[in-house]
């Protein structure tokens, strides 16, 4: 088994896209992108808009290629949308599927009203509904019931988590942000290998209690010293508080703590952590994303490998 981390926020945008190769299956799973649309005030800057592009075309070659797709839940940065704004794969963007690649979502008894509308346009894109997947599996794929997305009393949203099973293990756990015990349980259970993992949402300082960030470091270090490797990314990467947390993990554990850039053998991208830093070191001209959504501007001159922050 292959594993290929496509987008997340160590590697430039928000997400937690992957794609599993194995002898008999593609597995794409999140194929979803989106740029923090406000962060300090701020519109993405061109090269965030330029490296999303990038992972956008990614996910689009890879949609393609795909055996089954794995929607964990329907959020704007882990599924393409009808209504994307113009940092988000639009649906419409997407090719045409073979009637024989298996689409599995969680149930819908377990989406929120904006998830709903969002499920019924993607199933009328694909002329079909995605297979209920929760609690279900076959010989190499096995899908968790639905779980928190953070904080069980706080928030009414869940995600569905996934098992490949393989020549080892891995295990994709989307939004949990560490922050609920029974989805930690429900991973040691499948016993993986490796871990993809979204991590907790530091940078919203004024959301999570102190006993909230306590509990999403015990359940870090639980994970951290049970698997081979784990990979923290996502909300956690949001700010350079993150990159700190995720060092002191991997200091503490001595086991194998890790980004999804890291995984890659990539430069960490920490871009929406730095977009102040951006706008300072590289000035937007004016009415640039008013130009862009309008299709009357590219972002041809945005190189991210010149930069350095």
């Amino acid at each position: 088994m292959k594993i290929e981390i496509i987008g997340t926020e160590s590697l430039g945008v928000r997400g937690l896209s992957c794609f599993i190769i194995m002898d008999n299956r593609k597995i794409l799973i999140d194929p979803g992108v989106a740029l923090g649309y406000k962060r300090h005030g701020l519109l993405p800057h061109p090269l965030q808009v330029a490296v999303g592009e990038k992972v956008q075309q990614k996910l689009s070659n890879l949609w393609q290629q795909a055996s089954d797709i794995v929607i964990s839940h329907f959020h704007g940065d882990h599924v393409p949308l009808e209504d994307a704004n113009p940092y988000q794969l639009k649906l419409k963007k997407l090719p045409k599927l073979s009637s024989n690649v298996k689409i599995w979502s969680k149930n819908i008894s377990h989406l929120s009203e904006l998830e709903r509308k969002r499920f019924d346009s993607f199933s009328f894109f694909l002329n079909e509904k995605p297979i209920a997947a929760e609690g279900i599996s076959d010989a190499q794929i096995s899908f968790s019931k639905a779980v928190p997305h953070g904080v069980a009393d706080i928030n009414s949203d869940f995600v569905m988590m996934t098992r490949i099973k393989d020549d080892f293990t891995f295990v994709h756990t989307s939004d949990i942000q560490l922050l609920n015990d029974i989805s930690i349980s429900q991973i040691l259970k499948w016993k993986p290998d490796i871990v993809l993992a979204g991590g907790p949402p530091l940078y919203l300082a004024n959301v999570l209690s102190k006993s909230q960030i306590n509990r999403a470091w015990e359940n870090a270090v639980k994970l951290a010293k049970n698997v081979k490797m784990l990979i923290l990314d996502h909300h956690l990467l949001r700010n350079k508080e993150g990159e700190k947390w995720l060092q002191k993990l991997s200091e503490k554990t001595e086991n194998k703590v890790i980004c999804a850039a890291d995984f890659m053998h990539r430069p960490r991208m920490l871009l929406e952590a730095n977009r102040s830093k951006l706008y300072e070191k590289i000035p937007v001209p004016e009415n640039w994303h008013k130009k862009y959504a309008a299709g009357n501007i590219t972002t041809s001159e945005y190189e991210y490998s010149k930069l350095t922050l």
